[in-house]
């Protein structure tokens, strides 16, 4: 189906104006990190490849988390009818729109040694802020709701009547979801992954508030990148193009295999 004419008028100018908006600054901060030099600083500091592994496995760790438990939950979601279902919604989606430091202060209050929950966890030896568990939880605060949103949609996209067919057919409940629901709405999955894991490499409100920046233990890329902006703008631009380099990256192969998994369908 083709655009009407006013679309194409207006939509075709309005979105390079918004990518010319959108790519001038990558642009500029690749341009300025040539231009600077400071290359061999970033890239030959120790604390950047620890920075960058902190990244990596804890992004990793609350990626899959967010996989293993928000898949069942955006099924049940999307397969589901009750009252108060808005407000859990609500609950769900908040995180995309409460300011990362107010969610990271938040973290802090709920499960902070002076909280009757962090009480409770320190008397069993369990000590969460500023340590690398406080960053996974951080990531998965911010990341997980951008994963789960488009799961539900994924999985709301599949008629049941699919489901239906495959239990008639011999399949169990849970036989008709792995073979049927789960690979039709896997492209959206993957998608909502993209995102999410994006999102948890790039998190710094809630990590420095709950987590701290503490080099090799608690610092993640962005906070390296904050760090080394203090005492060098150099080293810090280098950081800056190796994490959007990666994320841009990561978007990218995500979506490569979702449209490959959308073209086998």
């Amino acid at each position: 189906m083709n655009a009407p004419p006013w679309s194409r008028l207006l939509g075709g100018p309005v979105t390079l104006v918004f990518l010319a908006f959108v790519l001038v600054p990558f642009v500029a901060l690749a341009v300025r990190s040539i231009t600077e030099g400071g290359w061999s600083t970033g890239l030959g500091d120790d604390a950047l490849w620890q920075a960058l592994r902190l990244s990596l496995v804890t992004s990793a760790i609350s990626m899959a988390l967010t996989v293993v438990l928000g898949t069942p939950m955006a099924y049940w979601l999307a397969r589901t009818r009750f009252r108060g279902r808005g407000a859990i919604d609500v609950l769900i989606q908040a995180p995309l729109v409460l300011p990362p430091v107010v969610a990271g202060l938040a973290m802090l209050m709920a499960f902070g040694a002076q909280s009757p929950l962090g009480q409770a966890l320190e008397a069993v030896g369990i000590h969460l802020p500023f340590t690398m568990v406080a960053v996974i939880m951080a990531q998965l605060f911010v990341g997980a709701p951008f994963f789960l949103r488009t799961a539900v949609l994924g999985f709301q996209a599949v008629d049941p009547v699919y489901e239906d067919l495959a239990q008639t057919l011999g399949r169990s409940p849970f036989g008709a979801f792995w073979h049927v629901s789960l690979p039709l709405a896997l492209p959206s999955l993957l998608g909502g992954l993209a995102f999410a894991w994006a999102r948890a490499l790039g998190e710094f409100g809630a990590t420095i508030m709950f987590a701290g920046n503490f080099p090799g233990r608690t610092q993640t890329m962005p906070l390296a990148i904050l760090s080394a902006l203090e005492r060098d703008l150099s080293a810090a631009l280098a950081l800056a193009v190796v994490l959007a380099v990666l994320s841009f990256a990561l978007l990218g192969l995500l979506a490569w295999w979702a449209s490959r998994r959308l073209a086998w369908q």
